[in-house]
């Protein structure tokens, strides 16, 4: 089942794109291609949200990203125009990561809220738990590795796309892809390494699920 989803997740996001791209651009122009050889990859987001009814803050965030990237597409005008576009957004999103460090409510927390709720942990309790300080400094670093992928993805895009111009674009989507997979990979340990040393913190400080966390109100279910 996972080989299956590996195997669909490359022809959507690798596979159509290449093929739209290589032989599309001949005929419809760099700009146009590219716009179309997105959609596959658009429309496979939007089935994969509403087949695992990922109506939470993670399923939110993914489709707007998704959207607000879609209308930055449409409104290029360009090609070239279109792939800094991308550069901007994926900068955006990475500033948005280190000021949610600098004002120690990192991003990796509410991703890990959300997840404890999809376990069937309410959201509160979980917040409550994860923003005692010593957790928040876990997060923090799991957040930092958000910073660390943005900086080195935007770089290499940038760097791709001032050598190569439009001709980058697969370039960029490959790129992309596989250091995507390296840091999901990375992102998915660092999480597993803040959520079990939070919950040694919380063990040796005496709190738990169900006791009250010094300085707020009772955390039950």
């Amino acid at each position: 089942m996972k080989t299956n989803y590996i195997l669909v997740e490359l022809i959507v996001y690798l596979g159509l794109p290449y093929v739209i791209w290589t032989h599309g651009r001949s005929f419809i122009g760099d700009y146009y291609a590219m716009l179309l050889s997105t959609i596959p990859a658009i429309v496979y987001t939007i089935y994969r949200f509403m087949k695992d009814r990922q109506f939470n803050m993670i399923g939110v965030f993914i489709i707007s990203s998704l959207l607000l990237s879609s209308l930055l597409d449409l409104l290029a005008g360009s090609a070239i125009q279109m792939l800094w576009n991308s550069v901007f957004l994926s900068y955006g999103f990475t500033l948005i990561y280190i000021i949610s460090m600098l004002i120690k409510k990192p991003i990796a927390i509410y991703l890990a809220v959300e997840f404890m709720h999809l376990q069937g942990y309410p959201r509160e309790k979980s917040k409550k738990l994860y923003f005692i300080k010593e957790n928040v400094k876990l997060f923090q670093l799991v957040t930092a590795i958000f910073v660390i992928r943005g900086l080195v993805m935007n770089t290499i895009m940038v760097w791709l796309i001032i050598n190569h111009g439009a001709d980058a674009f697969m370039h960029l989507i490959i790129v992309r892809k596989s250091l995507g997979y390296v840091f999901s990979g990375l992102i998915f340990i660092a999480f597993l390494f803040a959520g079990n040393k939070a919950m040694q913190v919380m063990k040796e400080t005496g709190r738990d699920w169900i006791k009250k966390v010094p300085g707020s109100k009772t955390i039950q279910n």
